[in-house]
């Protein structure tokens, strides 16, 4: 069997006999060509079926065909090898020497007259170094102003820059000649004279006004009046007050070998009692080599080692006693008749410096604040008075007094971002104080109210107060039935929003007092009465 295909050769591209693999025993393969008008036909059957690895419908490509453009005879003349030259350069008879075949034709009168020296010139583009060198002289270029046949170009102006006279120099006159050598005209020494004497009659008249306006400045005969006030206006309430109370506020100075620590104080009875913070003595207190010391300043200068009475940690306060007579004792106030917005009077020694007073107002009350810290065993939360009198380190057991000198809180804490005052100051009310100081001066120590829970702050959609975390074993609350989950939301007639505020409720309850206590369970309000007891 045998297969005629034509083969086009154009455009690069040509179509061949269809091929079939060597598995099946094809004897034949036949391929045409035609290229230039030749059609040629040839049959290699074991060639076509040897190691043929195409498909059997692969097109089969012609030879591309060779393009030799036209070469100009022109060019050829131009770059050609001249005639009986094979080689790529053309042979030299020896060094230096040209060929005898290499012919020196003339330049072309284009590149001749674009290149070559202007006629006569003679001189070569790089010079003899052995020719002797002097000043080059170029000359001036024609004046386009006054030479017609100059190029243009750029120039000075057409008008000459006229010459400066230079007068001659000359001798200076001296004062005699001018005076006596007749070199100066009488009329003109007369002009001179008359301005000198209007220019000295103008200074002397500008120096007495001066001279005069000078001395209006100073005076020997101004004597300065100064007003007593004290009969014709009385002294403001904050100066009234200060008056009254500084001699009762002391500053408190505690040393333990290189440590220190400070505070204020203030007498509440003249047996010689100060009550004070318990964090500005809890180093002396919790001392046990004996070496700690406690000394109490007041302000008239005089100095009294101070002795602990006793000290409560869950209400930051404690009772020192010293052994001075005649003390000048602060009146207590009540908690009761402190309104917001009431002015105010704090004292103390901040930063060391005593007898300082501030003022501001109450800003809020029943404020639960939490105070403890490194260095004190203090642990405690107090129904505090807000005041933003200025409080800095130091005023801590110095008083909080209303406008009639009444103690009615002792300052002892701040809440500040860089530690210094803000108008953010606390103080413990005075009923609470009264009652600790009293407690602590009969007995020595102080009983509080046990709950018997640990509790976190909750805030959610539904309620918030203080969640109880764990219940204490054989405590009020476990045997009231509280659990842990409930969320506490009053004790007693006081609403409870955060933990802190849950141990201030059951803390101004009386010891052995039955409360109810409100509770959230599993979604439903509950009251659970509970009995507190001494902790």
């Amino acid at each position: 069997m045998e297969a005629t295909c034509p083969t086009k050769v154009g455009a690069g591209r040509s179509e061949g006999a269809n091929e079939w693999p060597a598995n099946t025993r094809a004897k034949r393969a036949i391929q045409h060509s035609r290229v230039s008008g030749v059609t040629s036909e040839s049959t290699k059957p074991q060639d076509a079926d040897a190691g043929n690895l195409r498909p059997s419908d692969a097109p089969v490509l012609g030879p591309r065909p060779v393009f030799r453009p036209h070469v100009d005879h022109s060019f050829t003349r131009a770059f050609g090898r001249p005639s009986g030259v094979t080689g790529s350069f053309t042979p030299t008879a020896s060094r230096g020497t040209p060929s005898p075949d290499l012919q020196v034709r003339p330049p072309d009168p284009i590149l001749a007259e674009a290149f070559g020296r202007q006629e006569g010139d003679t001189e070569s583009l790089q010079r003899d170094p052995n020719a002797s060198t002097g000043p080059d002289e170029t000359p001036e270029p024609p004046d386009p102003w006054r030479d017609p046949n100059a190029g243009a170009q750029l120039g000075p102006p057409a008008l000459e820059k006229p010459v400066e006279h230079v007068s001659p120099p000359a001798p200076k006159l001296t004062a005699r000649e001018v005076l006596f050598g007749s070199r100066v005209k009488p009329k003109a020494l007369a002009i001179l004279a008359a301005v000198a004497l209007v220019i000295g009659l103008l200074g002397g008249l500008l120096g007495r006004l001066t001279a005069e306006v000078g001395g209006d400045l100073t005076s020997r005969k101004v004597a300065l009046q100064q007003v007593d006030a004290s009969g014709d206006e009385p002294h403001t309430q904050v100066a009234k007050v200060a008056e009254a109370v500084l001699p009762a506020v002391v500053s408190i100075q505690v040393t333990l070998g290189d440590n220190a620590a400070g505070g204020s104080g203030v007498v509440i009875d003249g047996a010689g009692y100060i009550v004070t913070n318990n964090h500005v003595i809890s180093m002396a207190a919790t001392d046990k080599t004996g070496e700690a010391k406690i000394q109490v300043l007041f302000s008239d200068g005089t100095k009294a080692p101070g002795k602990i009475v006793g000290r409560d940690t869950k209400t930051d306060l404690a009772v020192l006693k010293v052994d001075v007579a005649n003390l000048k004792v602060a009146q207590l106030g009540k908690s009761a008749d402190v309104e917001v917005g009431e002015e105010v009077i704090a004292m103390g020694s901040p930063l060391g410096l005593n007898k300082t007073v501030t003022s501001g107002i109450v800003s809020a009350l029943h404020r639960p604040v939490r105070l403890s810290g490194e260095g004190t065993d203090t642990d405690a939360v107090i129904d505090a008075v807000q005041t933003d009198a200025a409080i800095n380190p130091g005023n801590s057991g110095g008083p909080l007094l209303d406008d009639e000198g009444r103690v009615i809180g002792i300052n002892s804490a701040i809440r500040s971002q860089s530690g210094g005052s803000v108008g953010l100051g606390f103080a413990i009310p005075i009923d609470t104080v009264s009652k600790v100081a009293q407690a602590l001066i009969r007995d020595g120590v102080m009983k509080h109210p046990d709950f018997g829970v640990n509790a976190s702050t909750v805030v959610n959609d539904m309620t918030s107060g203080a969640k109880v975390e764990n219940v204490k074993a054989n405590s009020p609350a476990q045997r009231a039935g509280i659990v842990e989950g409930d969320i506490i939301t009053k004790v007693g007639d006081r609403e409870v929003t955060n933990a802190d505020e849950l141990v201030v409720a059951y803390q101004s309850q009386p010891i052995d007092a039955t409360v109810n206590v409100q509770l959230v369970r599993e979604g439903r309000f509950v009251d659970v009465p509970i009995t507190l007891t001494s902790d």
